[in-house]
């Protein structure tokens, strides 16, 4: 496998507060705006000063020296900047991180329990599939691969993040092609915090920022989001348009798996459509529909 060059880990925690530092505009705060500002946003002293912590102590965190900062700390900066959850995890993941100078080692491969393969299995109406480390796609039911397609990727790329950039059906897959890198990304850098030095995330930004302009300009602007609910827009090459809901469950005893739901109202266009693929996928699908080409192998 080819190696791809990466920022070295211990900047991420420095360009994630340089990033923050930029989207705050100091006369939020009453900071008078005088003259021309070398930097854009509060500088290190007035984001130090606005957090009662020394100038000193303050580089040395955005430096990524700030070892065994304390929470207090961390909580009077995310409140400077204003943070949301998800960005407050993801600073005290950076910083608790940012010390840590040995290489972990590649992590095992990740597996489904049986009794979650059972549960897709019988979701039969319900497009889902399970998500793991990097967003690689762990497992699905015939549903979803019939809306995705998974079981036509190379077991070397079902990852969601590679296929949004990479594949070029992505962006007619998505219909919403724009937003959904974006999150994607956002959803990649918060896993980065939680798993530091993963070799083999660390791979996978090494090539995308490599090979996708877009995906490298997203990585730098540093935004994180949780992957919990919302919609996706697809257009699916044999049914058509689908505007679906999706919802993201954690698995219990395992935080590192997600299992991810579409969902329709009964009756909208998108119900019929999807109970159309249903029937397509069934065990007992009628010969004459059987003989139609399957979803997976026209999508995505």
């Amino acid at each position: 496998m080819t190696a791809f060059p990466v920022p070295a880990r211990e900047t991420d925690i420095g360009a994630f507060l340089r990033a923050r530092r930029a989207a705050v505009r100091p006369e939020e705060f009453g900071l008078p705006v005088l003259g021309r500002r070398r930097v854009p946003g509060l500088r290190r002293e007035e984001l130090a000063q606005l957090a009662g912590v020394s100038p000193d102590y303050y580089v040395r965190l955005e430096q990524g020296r700030g070892h065994h900062v304390s929470d207090s700390v961390l909580d009077a900066v995310a409140r400077v900047l204003r943070l949301d959850d998800t960005e407050r995890e993801h600073l005290i993941n950076l910083a608790r991180s940012a010390g840590a100078r040995s290489r972990p080692a590649r992590a095992p491969r990740q597996r489904i329990r049986p009794g979650v393969r059972v549960l897709l299995d019988m979701m039969q109406t319900v497009p889902a599939f399970v998500l793991g480390r990097r967003l690689d796609v762990l497992a699905w039911n015939p549903l979803g691969d019939a809306v995705n397609g998974f079981s036509t990727w190379p077991a070397g790329q079902r990852n969601i993040v590679w296929r949004t950039f990479l594949d070029p059906r992505a962006r007619t897959f998505y219909r919403q092609w724009n937003t959904v890198a974006a999150e994607t990304v956002a959803f990649l850098r918060l896993d980065s915090g939680r798993h530091p030095g993963d070799p083999q995330l660390t791979a996978l930004v090494g090539e995308l920022c490599v090979t996708s302009p877009e995906f490298a300009r997203l990585w730098a602007a540093q935004q994180v989001r949780d992957k919990t609910s919302g919609a996706k827009l697809l257009h699916h090459s044999l049914v058509g348009d689908l505007e679906l809901g999706f919802e993201t469950l954690t698995l219990p005893g395992d935080p590192d798996q997600m299992l991810v739901a579409y969902t329709a109202p009964p009756g909208s266009p998108t119900g019929e459509r999807l109970q159309l693929l249903a029937n397509w996928t069934a065990p007992d699908a009628d010969p004459v529909r059987a003989a139609v080409p399957p979803p997976a192998e026209r999508t995505l």
